[in-house]
């Protein structure tokens, strides 16, 4: 049997992909590109705004064009908010939750048998266990392997459906985390990428009082490796909380710190619970400890309620704090949250503001990469692009460097240059 999967969405859906490849694989089943005839098609989805919807559905009959015999299976968060929407899709015969990814294996196989479509999600207040897929002993990438430490959000932003889709705030076990990096380590992978729905809420439930002893675990495993953090949520964090990182030698200087907006009134009306002034002095002690220390966020444009004075804020935040990138977005209406039940504002102003934030996420960039010129950083090459080696900084700029192949998945120091492409060009000063 041939099985194919096409993912939608974050990080966490990415790993969740893998550890069911793993499973089917495990069965016997022959993974093959999405694009290739397959017996059985997977669609793990996202659900995040309405275009995730819509692309989830377009995926869902691509799927059944290129074998219209073939099983289609679809989960993720889109199947756990609107399971009778993807059910009652004329080319679905599986779905399943978000809580029920590790059983789709043997709904597949029931509904090979049986040939009776099937639709299993738990309600929102069942969404209340960590359910492991066992160990994930490979990734799609040679140099950099993610690991799911946390599942579920309990913040509640306006704006957002996740928490619903996800359910409550729930930890992997810090033991099985521990065993699964190390055997990625072992099998050469040189970074290791915790992420979750909400990783700054690891621990919550297990009584652990933060994610600290888990990084502390992980830097203390032998071998020539790097920890990054997907994203931590200012919402959970404060100053002092990341000071405490700052120890971990092995914890990579950079991360994303999701603002959202850099106004305290678009802050209150997102249910945010940090303020401007909160958010700086994070990145204070960040900049402290390394005056390039990588800093990634999402901006929100045109949310409910934001008056120009709001949206000027979000600007200034920017050139404020020299992220080394931002992620626009255009505030998208979603069904379910608060935030749809506002007043919104005309369409015209979003696309007007939409388009400053994006000029303006362009320019910081750039500005980073100005005060990066020069500096020498340790880089983690992963693929050679146009005749370039590339790889990622440890603090989070994509550079290009004349090299070889045999240098991928080897760290060396590269002295930046100058902007090229999406990042920098460089001069490898010591290959390792």
């Amino acid at each position: 049997m041939k099985i194919a999967f096409h993912t939608l969405g974050c990080k966490v859906n990415q790993y969740e992909t893998e550890a069911l490849k793993e499973q089917f694989q495990s069965a016997g089943y022959e993974t093959v590109s999405e694009d290739d005839f397959a017996d059985v098609y997977v669609i793990n989805t996202c659900t995040v705004t309405n275009m995730s919807d819509r692309k989830s559905r377009q995926y869902i009959r691509k799927m059944k064009r290129v074998n219209p015999d073939a099983i289609v299976a679809v989960t993720g968060c889109y199947a756990q908010i609107s399971p009778e929407e993807v059910a009652g899709l004329e080319d679905v015969d599986v779905v399943a939750g978000t809580n029920e990814k590790h059983n789709l294996f043997s709904y597949i196989e029931e509904f090979r048998k049986e040939r009776i479509a099937s639709c299993h999600v738990k309600k929102y207040d069942e969404l209340n266990e960590y359910i492991s897929n066992g160990i994930v002993t490979s990734m799609e990438s040679r140099t950099r392997a993610y690991i799911k430490i946390q599942e579920g959000c309990n913040r509640f932003c306006s704006y957002c459906v996740i928490p619903y889709a996800r359910g409550k705030v729930r930890s992997r076990e810090t033991d099985e985390i521990v065993e699964e990096a190390q055997g990625l380590i072992a099998q050469g992978f040189k970074e290791i990428i915790l992420t979750g729905i909400n990783t700054a809420l690891y621990g919550e439930d297990l009584g652990l009082g933060g994610i600290a002893p888990l990084i502390a675990r992980l830097n203390a495993l032998e071998g020539d490796f790097r920890i990054r953090l997907s994203s931590l949520e200012p919402t959970v964090i404060n100053a002092e909380y990341v000071r405490g990182l700052l120890r971990y030698e092995k914890l990579c200087p950079h991360l994303h710190l999701s603002i959202q907006s850099g106004s305290d009134n678009v802050l209150t009306l997102m249910n945010r619970h940090y303020t401007r002034d909160d958010y700086l002095e994070i990145v204070k002690v960040l900049k402290e400890h390394d005056p390039l220390y990588g800093i990634t966020t999402d901006i929100i444009a045109g949310f409910p309620g934001e008056q120009e004075e709001d949206f000027a804020d979000s600007l200034r935040i920017i050139d404020q704090i020299g992220f080394c990138k931002v992620h626009p977005f255009k505030y998208s209406q979603r069904k379910g949250t608060k935030a749809a039940e506002m007043k919104q504002l005309p369409g015209t102003v979003k696309n007007e503001r939409s388009s400053r934030l994006v000029k303006k996420a362009e320019e910081a960039a750039s500005e980073f990469y100005r005060k990066c010129m020069g500096a020498c950083r340790r880089v983690l090459f992963e693929e050679i692009d146009d005749g370039k080696l590339t790889g990622y900084t440890d603090n989070y700029v994509k550079v290009y460097v004349d090299g070889s192949e045999d240098m991928q998945n080897h760290f060396g120091y590269v002295k930046l240059l100058k902007e090229f492409k999406d990042g920098m060009l460089g001069e490898l000063v010591v290959e390792e």
